[in-house]
């Protein structure tokens, strides 16, 4: 496998769209212009004393697939160009991305603050994960860059946030509080996968580490797991690369393989859905109780995520007047699909009180935003005329 001459420099130049379509691209002796699926678990040495001196480190070259594979190193590449960052490691799914981002770099007696509003998994990972271990936690308001100001100990480790937030769409001032952290020696870990690099980088305003659900946008057609973790390459090889080495989180060739073909349309994709989101946005706006949607004058953090991002993405959340009416407003489509998921170039929407943070409890769900007549939508890439009729009959049907 080899790159042609020259491109590893020259893709830190080029612009995103290109970076999508060729960045990381290391060819066989074959010659293939597809990105080559390497479906092995090991790889064969030419000597003894090659295998010995890989493992050592003193000769480049793959030993295992749970270590290296070209296809899934074809794959990091890319998304460490699309980041602007040095290094990227990816994962078996964006939990795994998530957990190991953390547990790689804390230890009993550290101090972590986190973000309220999160996803219900990250959630558990600060409650209940990070606790067992002897971590300490504490959550804040994570629109409120002071919030974190006053929630830092000499003992804290990392500052870990959502920007947007899943599912209430809170956003972070990220330079404010990268810049505090940075000042006191503070790591700050962003999970920036409702807009993906495409419209956010966080590290351009500050951020030590991202990591990524690359389920969601980056593979974009709700075919595959996967996750990614961003960074400096001595983060990556000498904090993260222990921890996963040794702990297993996978990402597989195929499913490597499969991100790297969505990351082709990324840009595409999100652009445009993006567009049908604001537009079913701007009709939900007049018939529902509450409006969550950045890309909208109407969110008190419009400007701030205006600022920050190229466009506010697919997704974006709304309140009707309790998990009844919810539950029956979704019972009502026709053509949006009940699901879990999001980032999907299909629309998707869910209750998140009773699917993505039914194991949040209740108090906590309640301090993070998420009330019972909460729907969260992903809105995808038919046409938006459409989803306006299959929403408007919708909400008709329960009194909306």
């Amino acid at each position: 496998m080899k790159r042609r001459t020259g491109q590893s420099d020259a893709a830190r130049h080029w612009r995103p769209a290109t970076q999508a379509v060729r960045g990381g691209t290391a060819r066989s002796e074959w010659g293939e212009t597809s990105e080559a699926l390497f479906l092995t678990s090991g790889f064969a040495y030419d000597c003894a004393g090659d295998a010995a001196a890989r493992f050592a480190g003193e000769q480049v070259g793959m030993t295992y697939s749970r270590l290296q594979n070209p296809t899934v190193e074809m794959l990091e590449h890319r998304i460490a160009l699309l980041e602007g960052a040095e290094a990227c490691r990816t994962m078996a799914t964006g939990m795994a991305a998530m957990t190991a981002a953390l547990l790689c770099q804390v230890q009993s007696g550290d101090h972590v603050v986190a973000g309220r509003a999160a996803f219900g998994s990250c959630r558990w990972l600060v409650d209940t994960l990070l606790p067992k271990f002897g971590v300490e936690t504490v959550t804040v308001d994570a629109r409120d860059p002071q919030a974190f100001v006053d929630a830092a100990r000499p003992n804290t480790k990392l500052f870990f946030f959502e920007t947007p937030a899943n599912p209430t769409m809170d956003i972070v001032d990220l330079k404010a509080v990268c810049d505090f952290a940075r000042a006191r020696g503070i790591t700050t870990v962003v999970d920036n996968a409702f807009a993906t690099p495409a419209l956010q980088r966080p590290m351009a305003f500050g951020a030590d580490v991202t990591a990524y659900s690359a389920t969601k946008m980056m593979d974009g057609q709700g075919r595959v797991l996967a996750g990614a973790v961003c960074g400096t390459r001595d983060f990556i090889d000498n904090t993260l690369l222990p921890f996963t080495r040794n702990t297993g989180p996978t990402l597989s060739p195929f499913n490597a393989w499969v991100v790297l073909k969505g990351l082709e349309t990324l840009d595409l994709r999100i652009q445009r859905q993006s567009e049908n989101a604001l537009a079913v946005g701007r009709f939900l706006e007049g018939r529902v109780a509450r409006m969550l949607h950045p890309g909208l004058p109407c969110h008190p953090q419009h400007t701030l995520a205006m600022h920050q991002m190229r466009a506010c993405g697919p997704i974006f959340a709304f309140e009707v007047a309790d998990r009844a009416q919810a539950h029956a407003l979704l019972d009502a489509l026709t053509l949006i699909d009940i699901s879990n998921n999001i980032g999907d170039s299909r629309s998707l929407m869910t209750h998140p009180a009773s699917t993505t943070h039914a194991s949040v409890a209740e108090d906590k769900r309640v301090e993070m935003g998420i009330g019972d007549g909460m729907l969260r939508i992903n809105v995808g890439l038919e046409d938006p005329a459409d989803l306006i009729d299959d929403l408007d009959q919708a909400l008709a049907a329960v009194g909306l």
